[in-house]
């Protein structure tokens, strides 16, 4: 992986978004909020991989479409360079948006089937026409095919003719078209093959020690996050209930939910002891009182019930986790 640099990149305070449910029907509609991401801190600094995990209806998907303004925020603040990303006019994030891409889950229908690859491509770069002359453009749609991994001459193909990982792969170089400081992915290998995952995840750290690009990579897959990130970030209803680097909560986690995620990776020989979380994710748009994980945790206590656990320092600085009874 490459040397993480110093300089803070993205920092997120108190992210919130909620969506109105509504819970009575006509003449008298009644509406509560949905929770899906419900009070998120994050730091990201210059060419470095957070990973962030936990089981499908958490909010990383939300929270990935909140950093990029495809979803507004229903409170907190985020800064991009120094810049507030969420008080700033539409108009003038879209000058931003070039240095924050996002690369979505399903390579197919991210793309549209009606243009070619080299269209979809060369599409960002029309947009913003000042940072490529149109003279120059074909020869940097050429150059992102091959810097993705596909033949230059593919590029007046469209989207049926290529499989889901090659699909991907035009994905990642639509994303990269801009030359970003930061690409959120979602879920970015969820659709495909175990194998084609592997060269995916392969081609986007060559890329990041190419580039120093910095990304956010969103997925349930543990293995995959550990692979390629620096640090981790565990979500659970809404909320963090731990982080820390690669090592520390892969290799000491100290909050349940965790260490139930990490029980579910296949290791060799089959070692290592499962354990099974009873009950679904409860309902976001009620969260459980107190501790949100206390439902279907098996060392919650009176305790858990009344107050809501806030993330401590555990085995270091960089390592916290919100449990008032940490593994």
């Amino acid at each position: 992986m490459s040397t993480l640099a110093a300089d803070l990149l993205l920092r997120v305070e108190g992210l919130v978004k909620h969506y109105p449910v509504e819970t009575r029907g006509f003449p008298f509609r009644r509406y509560r909020p949905l929770r899906a991401v419900d009070g998120v801190d994050l730091v990201l600094r210059a060419g470095e991989t957070l990973g962030i995990v936990g089981e499908s209806g958490c909010g990383k998907s939300t929270l990935a479409r909140t950093l990029t303004r495809l979803e507004e925020p229903t409170a907190g603040r985020a800064w991009f360079r120094g810049d507030d990303l969420f008080s700033m006019p539409r108009r003038s994030f879209r000058r931003m948006r070039r240095d924050i891409q996002i690369v979505f889950q399903n390579p197919y229908a991210a793309l549209d089937p009606r243009m070619t690859i080299g269209a979809l491509i060369g599409e960002p770069l029309a947009i913003f026409p000042d940072l490529v002359p149109g003279a120059g453009r074909h020869a940097r749609i050429v150059e992102l095919l091959r810097q993705v991994g596909l033949d230059p001459d593919a590029i007046e193909r469209y989207p049926h003719e290529f499989s889901g990982g090659q699909r991907q792969r035009i994905g990642i170089a639509r994303a990269l078209a801009l030359r970003p400081s930061l690409i959120i992915c979602d879920e970015p290998v969820s659709a495909l093959d175990v194998s084609v995952q592997a060269q995916v995840v392969n081609l986007l750290e060559d890329i990041q020690r190419n580039t120093g690009v910095a990304y956010i990579v969103i997925a349930h897959d543990l293995s995959v996050v550990r692979h390629i990130s620096h640090r981790v970030a565990v979500m659970y209803l809404g909320l963090i209930v731990e982080e820390g680097t690669e090592a520390e909560v892969y290799e000491r986690p100290t909050h349940p939910y965790t260490k139930a995620l990490l029980s579910a990776v296949p290791r060799p020989g089959g070692t290592g002891r499962r354990i099974v979380l009873e009950g679904d994710l409860p309902d976001p748009s009620s969260p459980p009182s107190g501790c949100r994980f206390r439902t279907r945790c098996w060392k919650a206590s009176e305790r858990c019930a009344r107050v809501e656990p806030k993330l401590t320092e555990r085995s270091s600085p960089t390592h916290r986790s919100a449990c008032h009874h940490p593994e």
